[in-house]
């Protein structure tokens, strides 16, 4: 006897192991249960609802919830039960529609993450026996409790990462600045746009709250409101601390470049600065002027060029 008749006793008709293939792929899917919305909730939870929760949700997509999430945005239905293809949820975190999402990547959702929000809108997008637990309530401070990151993050990712970021609305990120991590929103690596403890001198704060021009966030109005924009003071004066507390050193040295109103010798709006040795050119008290200079050791600034524009 050959070894191929051999083989083919010992293995059965092709139909045979057919049945058994089908039957095995069969457990497979029996083995794995179609993922409901609780499954998907950690993921939206630790990568979208910093900017998809509450009123301030970009076009109102409020990924925070079931509900939410199934009503979808402005625009229409995020999620086509049963056509992973066609939701625009799938086609954002796989970056087929731009801007890419979540807005502070990279890194963007990892392939085993999208694959299971694919599953679960390709099976229905199945709301799941305890959506209670798939509820995503947002961070609450309490009284006394030093500001961080995690305070201020949902604000300048979900209003200002969508131009600040790569390959954001209006293409690169303007003038380099990224505003999608705290490492990125405190670098200094061009210049200062955040100087610790010295909220005034701080570019981001002057442009937010419109002393700077262009008024940010560039989509505005509506601008941030009073709270927003306090909450973001108080993140600077408290020394602009990261999500565990920890607060960022004063970049001496670093360049800076403030825009604002010249009050008087030595005086942008509410920040004094030394003028001694700087340059002047063309500017007098109520004009709207270019400071440029350096931050010294202790936060303050020390101005090299003021110039009206």
């Amino acid at each position: 006897m050959s070894a191929g008749t051999r083989l083919k006793q010992l293995l059965g008709p092709a139909s045979a192991i057919a049945a058994l293939a089908q039957g095995l792929l069969a457990g497979a899917s029996y083995a794995q249960p179609d993922p409901s919305f609780p499954e998907i909730a950690p993921i939206l939870r630790e990568r979208c609802i910093v900017c998809h929760q509450g009123e301030a949700a970009p076009l109102g997509l409020r990924l925070d919830s079931y509900a939410g999430a199934m009503k979808g945005s402005q625009k229409g239905p995020v999620i086509k039960p049963r056509d992973a293809r066609g939701s625009e949820l799938a086609r954002r975190v796989r970056g087929e529609s731009l801007p890419r999402m979540p807005l502070t990547g990279p890194p963007w959702l990892s392939g085993a993450q999208i694959a299971l929000i694919e599953r679960w809108i390709a099976a229905g997008a199945a709301e799941g026996a305890t959506p209670a637990a798939a509820a995503v309530p947002a961070r609450e401070r309490r009284p006394g409790d030093p500001v961080t990151y995690a305070d201020v993050s949902p604000i300048l990712v979900g209003r200002c990462a969508k131009c600040h970021t790569e390959n954001g609305l209006r293409g690169a990120p303007p003038e380099g600045y990224l505003l999608n991590s705290y490492r990125a929103t405190v670098s200094a690596a061009d210049r200062a746009r955040i100087v610790p403890g010295r909220p005034e001198a701080s570019e981001l704060l002057r442009r937010i709250r419109g002393q700077a021009r262009p008024r940010m966030p560039f989509d505005g109005p509506p601008y941030l409101d009073e709270r927003e924009i306090a909450l973001v003071e108080q993140w600077i004066a408290q020394g602009a601390r990261d999500e565990q507390g920890r607060p960022a050193s004063i970049p001496a040295g670093a360049r800076v470049r403030l825009h604002g109103t010249l009050v008087g010798s030595g005086m942008l709006d509410g920040l004094k600065f030394d003028s001694r040795g700087s340059r002047e050119q063309r500017a007098a008290p109520g004009d709207y002027v270019e400071l440029r200079g350096t931050i010294e050791g202790d936060g303050s600034v020390r101005a090299e060029r003021v110039r009206g524009r």
